[in-house]
């Protein structure tokens, strides 16, 4: 599906990828689940640290949401980073969920998902893709963070997943 531009395909896409990376994730067997190692040379290590990284930038953009439509400027990408910077705040994003179980972080991005799902359905096509709309948003429209922090960045996801699922043959 191209990239969305109405609230029902942000919807719907935002939900089937997100449904699509958790069939494959169950579909890699729980001892792989659990204690598979990722061998690419990158900041990923096992399905937590994928989950964990998706869970955080949905935690980023509800905030970035709650400060921006409070009238206030948000730290975007987070306080004390710039979009040049973000490869470093993502690994201080890894070390931050180390010592968390993927139990733990699995609950956490289905209710941080779901946050974002209602923020989504609680608005207008208009109000999601037009552009400069909202001062905190800039240039670019609600909805264009919104597809970044869902469909996209599942689609991301989905592709790391299986590419270590064709290495591992599973």
């Amino acid at each position: 599906m191209a990239r969305p531009k109405t609230k029902k395909e942000l919807l719907d896409l935002s939900k089937k990828n997100f449904e699509d990376m958790l069939d494959l994730i169950k579909s890699l067997g729980k001892d792989e689940i659990l204690h598979g190692k990722i061998p690419f040379e990158d900041r990923d290590k096992n399905i937590r640290d994928i989950l964990a990284h998706l869970h955080h930038w949905h935690l980023m953009f509800l905030d970035w949401y709650k400060v921006g439509m409070s009238g206030e400027k948000p730290d975007i990408p987070a306080k004390g980073y710039t979009w040049k910077t973000t490869p470093d705040l993502n690994q201080n994003i890894w070390k931050k969920y180390q010592s968390s179980s993927y139990q733990e972080v699995d609950k956490l991005i289905k209710n941080s998902f779901e946050d974002l799902q209602v923020i989504i359905t609680q608005h207008t096509d208009e109000e999601l893709f037009e552009k400069k709309r909202y001062k905190w948003t800039g240039t670019t429209s609600l909805g264009s963070y919104l597809v970044s922090a869902t469909s996209s960045h599942y689609d991301w996801a989905i592709k790391k997943i299986k590419k270590y699922k064709k290495l591992v043959k599973i």
